[in-house]
């Protein structure tokens, strides 16, 4: 397994926090601190009021700005939603499918994740997909069918150059705001599994260029053991995401 096959991006991942006022404050204070950090891709995935302002703080550094979500039509009557030309037309690089909360609290299932990540694909956007186990199947010894089920499903139709711009996040949905985190050998395992059921669609070549982030409550402290695994890629930050100084040592422990 060769790791400098694959870029490394540390995504912050800032969920319901940030107006633009602050986002652009935040991202003036974190700039500096990230500057020439060429180790690895710096990306902040905001809320959709927030991306224009982020943008422009943004302009001329080395942070990427994302969405959180995207809908799978183009166009049409879905009151609240956000369709991927939007977001392109916003600057948007990347957008994240499939997170847990996503899956948990606003009805996500595999099939709109999979219909998500087509769509956002076809408009040139790089897709961060979360995948994960939840607690009970974690501790039924089920994890490699949960995330090997859930990559096969997330990603039908998807073909193997359209892989170029997928991230896998595996989330283990019991450390998701919990303060638990897989150790870093769990992290590794289930990423390998991962990285194993890419292999199974798409052969051995794309699953090793494939980036895996582990999203499991990644922060400062913990973050270079876990980077520091064959299997780990970078990561999907969240809490930590939104302090400056937690941020810039993730990317420090991501040289």
């Amino acid at each position: 397994m060769n790791k400098a096959k694959r870029k490394v991006v540390i995504a912050g991942n800032w969920k319901m926090n940030f107006t633009p006022s602050e986002a652009t404050a935040f991202i003036n204070e974190v700039k500096p601190l990230v500057a020439g950090k060429n180790g690895c891709e710096v990306v902040f995935c905001a809320p959709y009021v927030t991306i224009a302002a982020a943008q422009a703080a943004a302009q001329g550094s080395n942070i990427s700005i994302g969405a959180e979500n995207v809908h799978f039509a183009e166009k049409g009557a879905y009151t609240g939603e956000v369709s991927a030309k939007m977001l392109t037309e916003c600057g948007v690089k990347y957008v994240i499918i499939g997170h847990s909360e996503r899956r948990q609290y606003f009805g996500e299932t595999d099939a709109t994740v999979n219909a998500r990540t087509k769509a956002a694909l076809e408009a040139g956007m790089t897709v961060i997909l979360c995948l994960g186990e939840v607690k009970e199947q974690r501790l039924s010894g089920i994890t490699r069918e949960i995330v090997s089920m859930q990559t096969k499903l997330d990603l039908e139709g998807v073909t193997a150059e359209q892989m170029k711009n997928v991230i896998i996040a595996y989330e283990p949905v019991w450390a998701i705001g919990t303060g638990l985190t897989a150790t870093p050998e769990q992290a590794d395992e289930t990423c390998g599994q991962i990285r194993d059921a890419l292999a199974e669609i798409y052969g051995r070549d794309v699953a090793e260029a494939t980036t895996i982030q582990y999203g499991g409550s990644m922060n400062e402290k913990n973050a270079a053991e876990l980077l520091a695994k064959p299997n780990v890629d970078g990561g999907l930050i969240g809490g930590a995401s939104l302090v400056a100084e937690k941020f810039k040592a993730i990317v420090d422990a991501a040289q």
